[in-house]
């Protein structure tokens, strides 16, 4: 376990979800749940973030926004689509605006399917996030040392 896995910080995104997601989210981050016990952390900046949540479709007015907290990020970075509508746009496929899940915008690491998606779920993917996070990490001191 490296540096960055220890006490990895969340940022989190609602695309345009019915907001059920959105409250499993918050489910999972408060006591009850207690993601904290990995030491993740909630943050509202981007240039703190390690993990990115992002719940709902991606559609015409928010992919930039999408983007621009994808590109904020600093690496290593993970990105996690939470609920049906992030991973694929779920019953909102059809909508004349959306252009789809989050990996129509930015590139997705792990998948948390579900309408609305279980904090079990969520707490899931944010430990695989994690691997992933600690992989990438390696990866990117290895290219360090290596240059």
């Amino acid at each position: 376990m490296s540096y960055a896995t220890k006490s990895p910080w969340v940022i989190h995104y609602d695309g345009s979800s019915c907001n059920g997601c959105d409250i499993e989210v918050l489910a999972a981050l408060c006591p009850g749940y207690d993601v904290e016990r990995f030491g993740i952390i909630n943050t509202g900046n981007p240039k703190h973030a390690d993990i990115f949540l992002v719940t709902g479709s991606v559609n015409e007015q928010n992919i930039k926004v999408v983007q621009e907290i994808y590109n904020q990020m600093v690496e290593p970075k993970v990105v996690i689509a939470c609920g049906i509508c992030a991973c694929s746009a779920g019953i909102f496929h059809d909508c004349y605006n959306v252009i789809g899940g989050v990996d129509q915008a930015i590139p997705v690491d792990v998948y948390a399917p579900g309408c609305a998606v279980r904090p079990e779920a969520i707490i899931d993917a944010v430990v695989q996030g994690l691997g992933i996070l600690d992989e990438k990490a390696k990866a990117l001191e290895a290219n360090k040392k290596g240059a």
